[in-house]
């Protein structure tokens, strides 16, 4: 199994005065890993060398991979252990569908109820994203581009349309070069991002809905392009 230093796992993982259940400490911190990219698809999880390396036993090990196989991240497979899941292209590509769907919803929620503090937040976050970009900090562009897009969701005050957000966004943001790759630049990104911001502004809520929705549609419709132009089967973002 590759995984990280194990002192840092353990330093980093289960802390001792977190009062969490053990199964979701486990989960927390495997789910963790799993997105950050330190645990690639393809990757076998066993539960005893995971209960080892995590300092528990393997009941919450257990608990843990079945509760990441129900959010897709990883496949239990019987009497050999778990593995850490890739995106088909299709799954990739509904994938993107279903954020489009939750993310119009949620600036459509969150427009009309965002407090200037917060509005003066996603500026801050699109200066942030500007400078990472400037920077070639992709990682960096990445984590604020999410905090963006979280805001609205913070924002809508909707807890099951966030629960469903927060489980996608597990699926998509393990792929985050693919996605890079589909958009362009992250320069236009930025400029997107911009633009969305100015409706807000305006609390112009179509206007900011229509250009969420064509932010996130750039990806599908190259996805789409390329399973034409290919004419080949669904393949895995590795």
């Amino acid at each position: 199994m590759q995984t990280p230093n194990t002192a840092e796992s353990r330093s980093t993982g289960l802390k001792a005065l977190d009062q969490r259940p053990l199964w979701q400490r486990a989960h927390e911190h495997l789910r963790e890993l799993i997105i950050a990219g330190h645990l690639p698809p393809g990757t076998e999880l066993q539960e005893v060398s995971l209960a080892e390396l995590l300092g528990v036993s393997r009941g919450p090990i257990r608990e843990a991979l079945g509760r990441l196989e129900a959010e897709g991240l990883v496949t239990v497979r019987p009497r050999r252990g778990a593995v850490v899941r890739a995106l088909s292209t299709e799954e990739f590509l509904e994938a993107y569908q279903v954020r489009e769907a939750l993310e119009v919803m949620a600036v459509r929620l969150a427009v009309p109820k965002l407090t200037a503090d917060q509005v003066d937040e996603l500026q801050r976050l699109i200066e942030q994203m500007a400078a990472f970009a400037d920077a070639a900090d992709v990682h960096g562009f990445f984590d604020a581009n999410a905090a963006f897009h979280q805001l609205f969701f913070q924002a809508a005050g909707n807890r099951m349309l966030a629960e469903q957000y927060r489980q996608l966004r597990a699926q998509i943001d393990r792929h985050r070069v693919r996605s890079l790759e589909l958009r362009g630049t992250i320069q236009r990104s930025v400029a997107e991002h911009r633009a969305i911001l100015r409706a807000v502004r305006a609390g112009d809520v179509e206007r900011a809905v229509h250009l969420v929705s064509e932010h996130i549609r750039v990806p599908q419709i190259r996805l789409q392009v390329e399973e034409h132009e290919d004419g080949a089967p669904a393949r895995s973002h590795a």
